[in-house]
């Protein structure tokens, strides 16, 4: 398989992964930790956009970042945020969860102490996992309006000094993967993978991005 190849395959699951929601004004922002500290920027840029009075910045250490960081995501991402201006009362903190399905789990439950109830949820995660974030979120919470957006930036330019090609080739494949698989599971609600997005996903994994694969 050659570059141009795997390129082609790749922008396929991209696309598949992006939803592409107008977002509307919502009771709150809830940001997925990750390894890419633009997720932050974009939860914070919403937030100033009065898009919502409250962003949750969620996440502990993941499999991406338990090896590379020392602070929890979001502890990490509130320091994003605090920079671009967001007034520190309107951010709140859940620093223990480890992966998509705690991040809505721990997020809402810590909203629910703080007696903050919402029916209209902004979630802000990678673009190539905007579907994933999704379909977890709706699993377990089938009655809140739920939209999804992600950093605006196209497939060429998301790879930078800290996620490679490579790396984020690997990391959709796996991500697909658990789109197809975590249904049955119970983890996330179905979704329809269309034949294009899985010819493309068995292409990649023959030519070996199979490292964030689950066994």
């Amino acid at each position: 398989m050659d570059d141009i190849e795997v390129r082609r395959s790749a922008r396929t699951i991209w696309d598949y992964m992006l939803l592409g929601h107008t977002l509307e004004k919502s009771d709150c922002i809830i940001v997925l930790g990750s390894h890419d500290v633009r997720v932050a920027e974009r939860g914070a840029e919403l937030l100033l956009q009065d898009y919502a009075p409250l962003l949750v910045m969620s996440g502990g250490l993941g499999n991406l970042t338990r090896d590379v960081w020392t602070r929890p995501e979001a502890r990490i991402f509130k320091d994003v945020a605090l920079k671009m201006g967001v007034p520190e009362n309107k951010i709140i903190v859940e620093d223990t969860s480890s992966n998509t399905g705690e991040n809505a789990l721990f997020s809402m439950k810590l909203l629910g102490e703080n007696n903050i109830f919402a029916d209209k949820v902004i979630l802000v995660q990678k673009p190539y996992m905007e579907r994933r974030t999704f379909a977890t979120f709706k699993i377990h919470y089938p009655k809140v309006w739920v939209f999804v957006t992600s950093p605006q930036i196209p497939f060429d330019e998301y790879p930078n000094d800290e996620i490679s090609f490579t790396d984020l080739v690997n990391i959709m494949v796996g991500d697909l993967q658990r789109i197809i698989l975590y249904p049955a599971k119970g983890f996330q609600i179905h979704q329809d993978v269309p034949a294009e997005v899985l010819d493309a996903f068995e292409k990649l994994k023959a030519a070996g991005f199979t490292k964030n694969m689950i066994p």
